[in-house]
């Protein structure tokens, strides 16, 4: 889950570098996790890299090997978190002999499980709370994520439509409306959950029948 290493600003203070790189990889993931803890906690405005490296058991010159700036750990744990997996589904889909339904199946099993179902969920939420005030965040959770989903999404509509398995386009045009369930859940689980529980499964496997009967039917 962890990716990219940011390289650290000139005149940082450096320390020896962890022994292994595995060691190294796991000293990030530690860093990455405790900075998400402090962003949800404090706010990204008020958090300091001071307070991650102490969540994280470093001295703050270590963090700065990974990671120059806040922004950058910010960057770091959006590319490490999210942008890896997505990665891995880019690989996944453009198989030629999985149909478009197959194909949307998957990346649906994967909104559910690697992101609702993990604490990747919660770097969606920091977005959510930071994206009006910091507008570089949103660019780069938009450039990391969001752009490359909605890439994979467009081409496997394409595909179904070119293969005849697809009647309607709405989703080449708009692949917003097939991730828009995924954003209703992330919030109600994180607003309303307590008060009114819902299975998020079931309702993204309804949504997914449903999205399967337009796509297959006539265009209105």
């Amino acid at each position: 889950m962890v990716g990219q290493i940011v390289s650290a600003g000139r005149g940082s203070k450096r320390k020896a570098p962890a022994r292994s790189e595995g060691e190294r990889q796991a000293k990030l993931q530690a860093i990455l996790d405790a900075a998400l803890d402090v962003f949800l906690e404090k706010g990204f405005a008020d958090a300091r890299l001071d307070d991650v490296a102490s969540r994280a058991g470093v001295a703050k010159g270590t963090l700065y090997l990974y990671v120059p700036s806040k922004q950058a750990l910010f960057e770091a744990m959006v590319r490490s978190g999210i942008g890896g997996p997505v990665g891995a589904i880019e690989q996944t889909i453009p198989d030629p002999h999985v149909s478009a339904e197959d194909q949307l199946r998957v990346l649906f099993h994967f909104l559910r499980t690697e992101i609702l179902g993990t604490r990747r969920r919660d770097i969606v939420r920091l977005l959510l709370m930071e994206a009006s005030r910091f507008p570089e965040l949103a660019e780069v959770y938009h450039r990391e994520v969001i752009a490359r989903g909605l890439r994979i999404l467009r081409s496997i509509a394409e595909r179904g439509v070119d293969r005849g398995e697809f009647r309607s386009d709405e989703i080449v045009r708009f692949p917003q409306l097939a991730i828009a369930p995924a954003l209703v859940a992330l919030l109600w689980t994180s607003l309303f959950q307590r008060l009114d529980p819902i299975d998020i499964e079931a309702m993204l496997e309804a949504h997914l029948t449903l999205l399967m009967r337009a796509l297959k039917g006539h265009p209105s």
